[in-house]
């Protein structure tokens, strides 16, 4: 059974995000929602090939109501409100596909990642479904355009927002958070049923083991198979912010949509607020284990030989 759906936005707002405070800072938690956006300019519509219903696949819809009980428990929540579709703002700021464009691009742009070449820059060639989005080339300036209005902004607020918790307690964790298509996952061996979390750590590289461990246990212990690493090891978000040996810890989370919502049309389950209560309880665990083990997440300073 289904329940609410959340329209698109076709208004501009009045930001490209959205940064949810606490009504005190009292965690050195910061939890970033970067896809869960539904903004779609109308010239973006009108220039696609692909119907708004299918543009919409890629999003992370209600990540950001997923993890609302951050703020309330006092660490910040940064919401994007343009969607992966328009602008990925978990990529490099110039990670495009010259293909996509009407003129060269300039020599400082990312032509060649591993992203790029499967049509997920920073501006997407493809929605999830692989069908593409465009069908016509875009002009460099329209990618500046994209870059300096939404993602710009995105990493300012986050930068702040990490820098802030890290100069107020020592350490921060910054979780990013995402959702997933149930499709392509891998399967307990036991009874095939599908992952319902996979947690990012980079491979060990972007936090502290404790924090993984924390968060896959909160998980498991409210009934979710959790995996580490496969096959969503983090992106460029755990990858630019994690440095755990400095005190910044990052993490990424991605929820199984199909726990939550129909994946077709969008619409939210009935036990959407079961999971988002669970989730509550995941803010808690990190917020008990930040307050546990504050020395050993603080930046670490050797002493002179």
């Amino acid at each position: 059974m289904v329940v609410s759906l959340q329209p698109p936005i076709l208004a501009a707002p009045a930001a490209p995000i959205e940064v949810r405070e606490p009504a005190k800072l009292t965690l050195p938690l910061v939890f970033a929602s970067p896809h869960s956006g539904a903004h779609y300019p109308p010239d973006f519509v009108d220039a696609a090939a692909l119907e708004l219903s299918a543009l919409r696949r890629s999003e992370d819809a209600y990540v950001d109501d997923l993890f609302a009980a951050a703020p309330v428990m006092g660490a910040p929540l940064l919401c994007a409100l343009y969607p992966r579709a328009f602008l990925d703002v978990n990529r490099e700021a110039y990670e495009l596909d010259p293909e996509m464009f009407d003129g060269p691009l300039p020599a400082f742009v990312n032509t060649t990642s591993a992203r790029v070449a499967a049509g997920l820059g920073t501006i997407a060639r493809i929605v999830a479904s692989r069908r593409e989005i465009y069908r016509g080339k875009l002009s460099f300036a329209e990618a500046e355009h994209r870059i300096n209005g939404v993602y710009k902004p995105y990493h300012r607020a986050l930068r702040q927002l990490v820098s802030r918790a890290w100069s107020s307690f020592g350490f921060c964790i910054l979780v990013d958070c995402h959702s997933m298509p149930s499709t392509g996952l891998p399967s307990e061996a036991d009874d095939g049923r599908g992952i319902d979390v996979v947690i990012g750590d980079r491979g060990g590289m972007s936090c502290a083991p404790q924090v993984t461990a924390c968060l896959e246990d909160a998980l498991e212990a409210r009934g979710y198979r959790v995996t580490r690493n496969n096959p969503y090891a983090g992106g460029f978000t755990t990858q630019h912010y994690g440095d755990p040996a400095n005190g910044m810890h990052a993490i990424q989370i991605e929820i199984n949509r199909a726990l939550y919502m129909d994946e077709t049309t969008l619409q939210r389950r009935l036990v959407f607020k079961k999971l988002r209560e669970d989730l509550a309880d995941v803010v808690a665990a990190l917020a008990a284990l930040a307050a546990r083990e504050s020395e050993a997440l603080r930046y670490q300073r050797l002493s002179a030989e």
